[in-house]
């Protein structure tokens, strides 16, 4: 009960004195925080939760660990690392890997036994150098293997709550598309375009990344440009920005760009993720990095417009007071902000209250799931009613003119006395964070924005 009488103190001291009828009543900016749902820096699964604000956690599982037979899979590992992801109130990001340097093969023992042959390698550019074993992609079992596991995934995943992302894998060295400086064992066109198709057919939900931009004239990467999946730069802000430099014709924005422009527009409708490179954990959110490249992190974010990236640095030991501050500046940055700039809460009439909200996007990328938003009337910090919105924050970019959120509320049958109008958006995760606005408004835990006072007679 304290608790909740000291939510609602701060909630009226929050909201002032209110403004009723056909003028709004501005809201204060205040930077939202740096572990709203779905954006900012992310650790691999663990408990880090005192190192560095985060909402999302990253892990890897190879194909063998769920895929038993041509249409026979385990779910439990996967399970298992979605179940404790989100006991901390966190979402997943995952990747399935055929092949990973220095790791147990990911390829299953009934591909072998059907003739799948691999490939034996040493991966030169590993620190230090490390053996891979590459499938032969253009194998029919293994291309049958995959598509049917891509269906299961999506039947059983799309829509989770637990997930947030997940990075497209399967294919390459990591799972990231390339099997580079051994161009020659990667999959083919048509064996990619066969990944891509079973992702699209399996995943409307649920967004899957991709690890390289491509368009119709790439010389080795089917065609991705302007289909329903996003992209994830794994070496961000080392190799980014477009430096046009020999040997730099690889970076992210470089591919991008080359891809044409339904590739450079992809952040407006899929999200962007990624890995800072590992040679730039931590220090790049210093002011002088002390390693010529890394590029500017700022910089880098507003290129590529991204919404999540993994960082082990910030979350492997406790950082410095500067380093940690400067980082929570910047990745505050990262995906969407939003913002309620105004909000117009007419006079109880006839049992109804009408209120109009304003909504803007400060941050630098859309929100990419229709989280549904609703409307509820507070007292002592508590919701005595709620209604759904019809106010969406999909399709919501920056720099977009305000959108109007409005509703008639049924007020009728509540007890006479003043309450706080406010608005919130609800994470679908149980217990998952509250998307939280960027107002000095929001206060509490349960994610609530106060807009105004409603007094009934």
């Amino acid at each position: 009960m304290l608790v909740r009488y000291v939510v609602g103190i701060l909630i009226a001291l929050a909201v002032g004195s209110p403004t009723h009828g056909d003028h709004p009543r501005r809201l204060e900016y205040a930077p939202a925080p740096v572990d709203n749902p779905l954006k900012g820096l992310v650790p691999y699964q663990a408990d880090v939760r005192d190192r560095f604000p985060h909402s999302l956690e990253f892990n890897y599982l190879p194909y063998s660990a769920l895929v038993t037979g041509y249409d026979e899979f385990d779910w439990k590992p996967l399970e298992s690392m979605l179940d404790d992801i989100a006991s901390r109130g966190h979402q997943a990001i995952f990747r399935i890997y055929l092949e990973y340097p220095g790791r147990k093969s990911g390829i299953p023992q009934f591909l072998r036994d059907d003739g799948l042959k691999a490939t034996n390698w040493l991966l030169p550019d590993n620190q230090p150098p490390a053996e891979v074993e590459t499938p032969d992609y253009e194998d029919k079992h293994l291309r049958r293997s995959l598509k049917a596991f891509i269906a299961a995934l999506g039947k059983r995943y799309d829509g989770d709550p637990r997930v947030g992302f997940i990075t497209a894998g399967l294919l390459g060295v990591w799972g990231e598309w390339h099997t580079h400086p051994r161009g020659d064992l990667f999959a083919s066109k048509a064996v990619q375009l066969e990944v891509m198709n079973a992702y699209d057919a399996a995943f409307n939900v649920t967004p899957v990344l991709l690890r390289y931009p491509a368009g119709a004239k790439d010389p080795h990467k089917a065609k991705n440009a302007g289909r329903a999946f996003g992209y994830h730069d794994d070496s961000f802000a080392w190799a980014t920005l477009h430096t046009g430099k020999k040997g730099a014709e690889w970076f992210y924005m470089t591919v991008l760009q080359a891809a044409g422009p339904d590739a450079t527009a992809t952040w407006k409708r899929r999200p962007i993720g990624g890995e800072i490179r590992p040679e730039a954990w931590g220090k790049v959110f210093d002011e002088h990095p002390g390693v010529r490249d890394i590029q500017n992190f700022r910089e880098c974010v507003e290129a590529t417009h991204v919404t999540w990236l993994m960082d082990s640095g910030m979350f492997g030991a406790k950082q410095n007071a500067e380093r940690l501050k400067r980082a929570e500046e910047q990745v505050g940055k990262m995906g969407y902000e939003f913002h309620a700039p105004a909000v117009t809460i007419g006079e109880v009439k006839d049992g109804t209250v009408e209120v109009k909200l304003e909504v803007v996007n400060r941050g630098v990328a859309p929100f990419y799931y229709d989280w549904r938003a609703e409307w509820g009337l507070l007292a002592s910090g508590t919701a005595v009613k709620t209604w759904p919105t019809s106010g969406k924050l999909t399709g919501l970019l920056p720099g977009d003119k305000p959108r109007l959120w409005s509703g008639a509320l049924d007020v009728s049958g509540l007890k006479a006395g003043t309450y706080i109008m406010a608005v919130r958006v609800p994470n679908p995760l149980e217990g998952g964070k509250p998307l939280r606005f960027a107002n000095a408004e929001q206060v509490g835990t349960d994610g609530w924005l106060a807009l105004g006072d409603v007094r009934f007679p």
